[in-house]
């Protein structure tokens, strides 16, 4: 196999083109294994990537050329060509190969980008470094060598704010960089807004290709005029202006444009490339590329292309749904709810930050398509938005993944929280989530969001408690609140184990110890109950259900032993446990009693890639651990 010839990218320079052709198809195969034994990473956008990463690598010389993926799941091809395709026998497993770049693994792998929208900035500030390291070389008399600057930027990355932000500026600087856009007209759904709507009608027109090559052949032998970087003569231009929108959008921005180019043609490419390495300023190179190339289960994945993959499959058909065995999930408990609560308000709205699946959101989609909104990639704006509409007398309901929320804690704080504006969070992948390492880990929303005052945050414990708790958020609250659970699945309970408003619901009596468990994290106190009482311990157990704010009763419960064990899978520091810790103390002043309050979370540190079940225990946070916690209090 060619494939096993690669060692790093100049390898990938002595090859022929009917090679290269072969390496493509070698590399997509790969893939494909790779994650059906491993059951776990992104497939479909790096199977689009195949013939731009090998392109990049062939005219680029990483790591001195600089290379940055936005978003580092499609970064798998990258990682095949530098040398770790043995690696990934142990892909986003623990102690094994990241699902995105990783600077511990390479030299090759220079940003850890796993949010999008966040190259460009990045290419920004490393083209004003190097320029600034050029021009001190050449005042000391040197001839310095100039590396090269890319992003390379998904169209649904290109939806993000934070995106435009960095076009505006590196334009305005007119420094050298090259932004590559991969557009395959889709982030982990189809992507949305004006700028995608007018590169669809592009993809689709065959006037643009031809009209193109025949204004590129003029512009070679026009100069740029001023500062503006121009296509070049301006009855190209003018010819061309109302039909190609983006290069219009680009170049009011100072940067120039080219494109599309097909992204599955890899000599066009190399050249592309080649003449924009050229070009002394911010150039975007605009590639058509096609999401799950080559694989036909992940072509015919209509929702996703299989963007990403859960559990071991057989490569030849692909990974399959779920059958009705599965165990249920926190998500599908959360779509019908949302789905009834809509039947019954019709003020109700659902907003997400282009996740309407893997949120659970696409039948509220289907039934209510004008009460549905997917902003992309910009929770910054949905939250913003949201608090605009809750002001309007909508009850607007923000669903999206926790790590993602920390980039629109502001807009939560002072565009909502500020306000009183009745927004509803829907919080999905909070605490440990495992395979995508620390960059999803969903530990800070309830540190966060319990420091917004007026919020009322919900952590449900089961299936049920899901549904009744958003239903109690929409109902009970005139004020923001939030509800967050787990990517593991949901237990299913008896009506009896189901709390009602904001009160919290003790789940187990007992005189010796008592533990409070948020969330996910009541089985696991409920796990240490059980082993504790096999030892003649008897533990008092609560789960909290509402977390902000606290119910009294449980507080003045607690406050009567001498051993209280919180635990929550955020972060330890400034979490929940610290609050109750506070408030059983304010209890217990001047009694002459202390209890002692062990407060168990997450640490403050970026924790890798593992089982969420094997982080927790490696933290203390499963049932053993917890018991372990509880001996400790009452031994003093």
């Amino acid at each position: 196999m060619l494939l096993e010839k690669i060692s790093g990218p100049a390898d990938l320079r002595t090859l022929s083109e009917a090679d290269l052709e072969v390496l493509a198809g070698e590399i997509r195969t790969f893939i494909v294994g790779a994650v059906a034994r491993t059951g776990s990473g992104h497939l479909g956008s790096n199977l689009g990537v195949v013939e731009l990463t090998l392109a990049l690598h062939r005219v680029f010389d990483s790591p001195a050329d600089r290379i940055v993926w936005d978003t580092g799941h499609l970064a798998y091809v990258h990682k095949l060509v530098t040398g770790r395709q043995a690696a990934f026998e142990q892909l986003r497993k623990e102690g094994g190969l990241s699902g995105y770049p990783c600077r511990d693994e390479s030299d090759h792998d220079l940003v850890e980008n796993s949010h999008a929208s966040t190259s460009i900035s990045w290419a920004h500030g490393l083209a004003m470094a190097e320029d600034l390291r050029v021009e001190r070389e050449r005042r000391a008399g040197a001839t310095p060598t100039r590396n090269h600057v890319v992003a390379v930027i998904g169209d649904g990355a290109l939806t993000g704010g934070m995106a435009y932000e960095a076009l505006n500026n590196l334009g305005h600087s007119g420094r050298r960089a090259i932004i590559v856009l991969n557009d395959n007209g889709r982030s982990y759904a189809p992507t949305v807004g004006r700028l995608a709507a007018t590169v669809s009608r592009l993809r689709l027109d065959p006037r643009y290709v031809k009209q193109r090559r025949r204004a590129e052949e003029k512009v070679r032998q026009v100069p740029v005029v001023g500062q503006h970087l121009a296509w070049g003569l301006a009855g190209a231009r003018a010819g061309l202006r109302e039909m190609l929108e983006p290069p219009i959008f680009f170049e009011t921005l100072g940067v120039r444009y080219s494109g599309p180019f097909d992204g599955h043609d890899l000599p066009l490419l190399e050249e592309a490339l080649r003449n924009a390495a050229e070009f002394d300023g911010p150039v975007v190179v605009h590639v058509l590329t096609t999401k799950g190339k080559g694989y036909p289960p992940a072509e015919q994945d209509e929702e996703k292309h299989l963007h990403d993959t859960s559990g071991v499959f057989n490569p030849e058909v692909g990974p399959q749904p779920k059958g009705p065995g599965a165990a249920p999930s926190y998500t599908t408990a959360f779509t019908e709810a949302i789905v009834k609560e809509g039947e019954a308000r019709p003020e109700l709205v659902a907003i997400t930050a282009a996740m309407p699946g893997s949120t659970g959101l696409l039948p509220f989609e289907e039934r209510f398509p004008d009460r549905f909104v997917d902003v992309g990639i910009a929770e910054q704006h949905a939250v913003a938005a949201a608090a605009g509409m809750a002001q309007g007398g909508l009850r607007p309901v923000v669903a999206v993944y926790s790590t993602f929320l920390s980039r629109a804690f502001d807009q939560a704080n002072l565009d909502v929280g500020l306000h009183r504006e009745p927004v509803v969070y829907c919080l999905d992948r909070a605490g440990i989530t495992g395979d995508d390492g620390p960059s999803h880990h969903g530990v800070l929303d309830l540190v966060l969001l319990s420091k917004v005052p007026g919020m009322t945050m919900f952590a449900p414990s089961s299936y049920q408690e899901l549904q009744v708790q958003l239903h109690d958020a929409l109902e009970l609250c005139d004020g923001p609140a939030s509800l967050r659970w787990p990517k593991t699945p949901a237990p299913m309970v008896d009506d009896a184990e189901v709390g009602h408003g904001l009160s919290a619901r003790k789940a187990r009596s007992g005189g010796d110890v008592c533990l409070i468990g948020v969330g996910k994290m009541l089985g696991a106190c409920l796990g240490a109950a059980a082993l504790l009482a096999a030892e003649g311990i008897e533990a008092t157990v609560w789960d909290p259900r509402v977390v902000k704010p606290l119910d009294p009763a449980m507080l003045d419960d607690a406050a009567r032993f001498d051993g209280v064990v919180t635990a929550e899978d955020g972060l330890r520091e400034g979490g929940i446990g610290a609050a109750i810790a506070r408030e059983v103390a304010e209890r217990t002043l001047g009694t002459g009693r202390t209890p002692r309050v062990a407060v168990e979370g997450v640490p403050t540190a970026y924790l890798p890639q593992a089982k969420p079940d094997a982080i927790l225990a490696e933290l203390g946070l499963d049932a053993a651990g917890l018991a372990a916690t509880a001996r400790r209090l009452l031994a003093g």
